[in-house]
């Protein structure tokens, strides 16, 4: 596998009191900030980064611990969504990126980067949405017994961990249309090769907060409850209807916080809908950019 060949864009690093937080900054204009979730890394947006860069700044960390940034240990970094936001933060300050954002957002992305467009409203202009979540799972959810195995039981851990179970299961049952070209599957599990560099796959299903007592419940119902204040922003849904996590259940939640939302349903995609339909998916975020300038 040439990961250059697949993902032919500069790196850049931000110092986060002493990690190395990687980046992309690909193209100019208004700045497209793209937050990416767990078990994946920027790589998972690389098609629309090429797409967007021809008209638009687009950037793409990668979370502490994860992709081409470091992977410090617990002692060294505290993996916690207030944290996550903290970094994504410190990033877009560093860029002078502060007005006119798109915010595309995925899996773990859309709490952290509506966590970050909870503190700044009104640098926000237009939301796109992917498979993703800003609250608190749905009352109608159960939570799945995966997740619920690798949070609360040292097994999932050893099997997180140890055999890289969640990225690489992610890889295969992420994408329903077809499964992923070897090279792309190898591409989203590279950076994930070691115990110790599986550290965040863990500690970000860790840090889900299902009872008010857990770390991160209230913050998890402010940034749910900063959605009201986006209900005149530019929206545009995209969802793969096959997610075994970010089901119906969590699409008819957006849909009740973000009426406004232009929704687009693909009933045979799953979770990583940038792989299985990004033909479709690309143009139509290209459409809705063009459409709300």
């Amino acid at each position: 596998m040439n990961l250059d060949t697949l993902f032919p864009f500069k790196r850049n690093y931000l110092d986060r009191n002493g990690q190395q937080y990687h980046y992309l900054n690909e193209g100019s204009g208004e700045p497209v900030v793209m937050v990416h979730g767990n078990p994946s890394w920027s790589f998972y947006y690389r098609n629309l980064v090429k797409s967007l860069s021809r008209n638009y700044q687009c950037v793409v960390p990668d979370h502490i611990g994860c992709g081409l940034s470091d992977k410090p240990a617990d002692k060294d970094y505290q993996y916690t969504l207030k944290n996550r936001i903290d970094d994504l933060e410190a990033l877009l300050d560093s860029l002078n990126i502060n007005e006119n954002i798109t915010l595309v957002v995925h899996d773990w992305g859309g709490m952290i980067g509506m966590g970050y467009a909870a503190r700044h409203p009104e640098r926000i202009k237009r939301l796109v949405i992917l498979n993703t979540a800003a609250f608190h799972l749905p009352s109608t959810k159960s939570f799945p017994v995966p997740l619920l195995i690798g949070r609360n039981t040292y097994i999932g851990t050893v099997l997180i961990r140890g055999l890289n179970a969640f990225s690489a299961i992610a890889s295969y049952v992420g994408v329903k249309r077809k499964p992923m070209e070897k090279a792309v599957r190898q591409a989203y599990v590279a950076p994930f090769n070691s115990w110790k560099n599986r550290i965040s796959t863990l500690r970000f299903v860790q840090d889900i907060p299902l009872l008010p007592h857990h770390k991160n419940y209230q913050l998890v119902s402010d940034i749910s409850d900063s959605l009201i204040h986006f209900q005149k922003i530019p929206t545009i849904i995209c969802w793969g209807m096959k997610d075994f996590v970010f089901d119906k259940h969590f699409l008819n939640t957006w849909k009740e916080k973000m009426p406004h939302a232009v929704v687009h349903e693909f009933d045979d995609c799953g979770h990583y809908i940038l792989e299985d339909a990004s033909e479709q998916v690309i143009p139509l975020i290209e459409t809705f950019m063009a459409e709300n300038p």
